[in-house]
């Protein structure tokens, strides 16, 4: 039954005529999403995207793009009775998140590949796909809220903040939000997630939610490096903040800012942590924990959502989140022109690292604005 001439997805016709692409990885999520539109009568497509080698990825358990994924989440498709594609896109996705993941940590950054991800594969060459398979949308299980605005279609943080996954999707641009959907969005807790599942009697209803990056087996970010680039690992050395050698490392790979463990220089009378990474010296930086406070990042490659031109005559009074489980924080934003930006934090915040998102939010409501990458000023 359609409300004031809507569907449930926003589109003026019935469910059975509004054909949905939704994207399956095989988890919970989007095997939820997949399943309520079906029951809802939509015209729904599946598709899983085959990112990396299978093989690898049959060892590794929490991989979103495993083997065993793609299987579950053809269950589902034939389970409702809907077509469902599985898409190689392993060379698209070794290009665009991979290489440079690799890349980034050499550079002395701490990049988000999930980000990447969305950006570059998910948003733009399956969104592509599905417009080709004459999809009216594209829908996905991520824990975000898009909402009809005045002047288009906005982006904003889930019910949930728990779940809230807004961090990695900041770079989602208009025209992509225009058409993309998200069913979970206004669910209060994983929990009504799974029981959605244990309702449609889906077998994916206790599988665990994936914890790492799905192509860097438990975590160890490292090793993946040293495969991809075993020729650009260099030793150098541990040094303060003037410049002092202080030890030794084995390749900057193996540090991030803020890092104390590990850096094999005790028997300091105060505790050393990261500060920076400097590739072309192949020095790591150490300091004390006061000196890993900043109050100014610097931002580029930015993606606006306001709707107020984003200018340098105006300071955007905003909240600001620098890591994805740190909660947003008040401050200005400056655009520096380009497509560069400066954020004075009204409170400092420790080990504020190159390569991670800037990701702007309303001063007092839920919506997201955008944001941009940090990078050495």
């Amino acid at each position: 039954m359609l409300d004031q001439g809507l569907n449930s997805l926003g589109f003026a016709k019935p469910p059975a005529e509004t054909r949905v692409i939704v994207a399956m990885s095989g988890g919970v999520d989007s095997s939820v999403v997949a399943a309520l539109l079906a029951e809802q009568g939509y015209d729904v497509v599946g598709i899983t995207l085959q990112l990396y080698d299978h093989g690898a990825a049959l060892a590794k358990k929490g991989a979103c793009c495993a083997g065993r994924d793609i299987h579950d989440a053809r269950k589902i498709a034939t389970e409702f009775d809907f077509p469902h594609y599985v898409l190689d896109f392993e060379s698209i996705f070794q290009e665009s998140v991979i290489d440079e993941f690799a890349d980034s940590y050499l550079a002395g950054a701490t990049p988000v590949p999930c980000i990447r991800c969305n950006e570059r594969v998910k948003f733009r060459e399956l969104l592509e796909t599905a417009q080709d398979l004459g999809g009216d949308c594209l829908a996905t299980g991520h824990y975000i809220r898009r909402r009809a605005g005045a002047r288009g279609a906005e982006l904003h943080s889930a019910r949930d903040s728990e779940r809230d996954q807004s961090y990695f999707l900041f770079s989602t641009t208009r025209e992509q939000l225009e058409y993309l959907r998200f069913p979970l969005g206004e669910l209060g807790s994983k929990q009504q997630t799974r029981q959605l599942a244990r309702q449609y009697g889906l077998s994916v209803s206790e599988k665990p939610d994936s914890q790492d990056i799905c192509f860097v087996p438990q975590g160890k970010y490292a090793d993946v490096i040293k495969k991809l680039r075993p020729d650009a690992i260099e030793p150098g050395d541990i040094v303060d903040l003037e410049g002092q050698r202080i030890g030794s490392h084995q390749g900057i790979i193996h540090y991030t800012i803020g890092q104390r463990r590990g850096l094999g220089i005790g028997g300091q009378e105060k505790p050393y942590y990261v500060v920076r990474l400097d590739a072309k010296k192949r020095q790591v930086v150490v300091g004390h924990k006061e000196e890993l406070q900043s109050t100014r990042i610097h931002v580029h490659q930015i993606n606006w959502l306001g709707d107020q031109p984003f200018n340098q005559d105006v300071a955007h009074r905003l909240r600001v989140k620098i890591r994805s489980t740190r909660p947003p924080r008040p401050a200005k934003v400056r655009a520096m022109g380009g497509d560069k930006a400066e954020v004075e934090l009204l409170e400092p915040e420790e080990g504020i690292a190159a390569g991670q998102a800037c990701v702007f939010y309303s001063a007092n409501s839920s919506r997201v604005f955008g944001g941009g990458w940090i990078y050495s000023g």
